[in-house]
């Protein structure tokens, strides 16, 4: 098994993450972007991220970002400020080698401490293997919407799956 290395976000990792976004936006429907955004979107979103606080985790494999996640506010509101949704992406090369379960589980110890209290994962319906590795991590299933993303000529429905942190 390949050895993972966790740690904070840095600026240089801009182009690695567009690079893996993209190809989920352009290739499944696990993220519902139907165009890729460029570095200066992902850029500015990542500086939201930090200027907030929030956890944002870079996981590289001999020197190469391979992989992140983040937690962020469920909603802008201010009474959700205390429910994060979580977002793991992973270059798709590095897929079944356990690092989602790494990122997932340094993504919620990261939560607790930044004080969030519930965390939800709002997964597109067909794809089980985000799903289990939620459920393995306690998650429970707390909602189903049908129908509610059009990508790529068909319907997609998603899950909300939460834990209590």
């Amino acid at each position: 098994m390949s050895e993972f290395v966790l740690r904070p976000f840095a600026w240089s990792d801009i182009p690695a993450i567009t690079a893996i976004y993209r190809h989920y936006v352009e290739n499944s429907a696990i993220t519902f972007d139907t165009e890729a955004p460029g570095e200066a979107a992902i850029a500015e979103k990542y500086a939201g991220l930090k200027r907030l606080g929030h956890p944002l985790i870079v996981a590289e494999r001999a020197g190469r970002t391979v992989g992140y996640a983040y937690a962020s506010f469920y909603r802008p509101r201010a009474a959700y400020r205390f429910t994060a949704e979580d977002s793991i992406y992973l270059d798709p090369n590095e897929t079944g080698r356990g690092l989602g379960k790494l990122l997932l589980s340094e993504l919620l110890a990261q939560s607790r401490a930044f004080g969030f209290k519930q965390m939800l994962a709002v997964i597109t319906a067909d794809t089980a293997n985000s799903i289990h590795l939620h459920e393995k991590f306690g998650f429970r299933h707390v909602g189903h919407y049908q129908a509610v993303g059009y990508k790529f000529e068909r319907w997609h429905d998603i899950v909300h799956l939460q834990l209590a942190l």
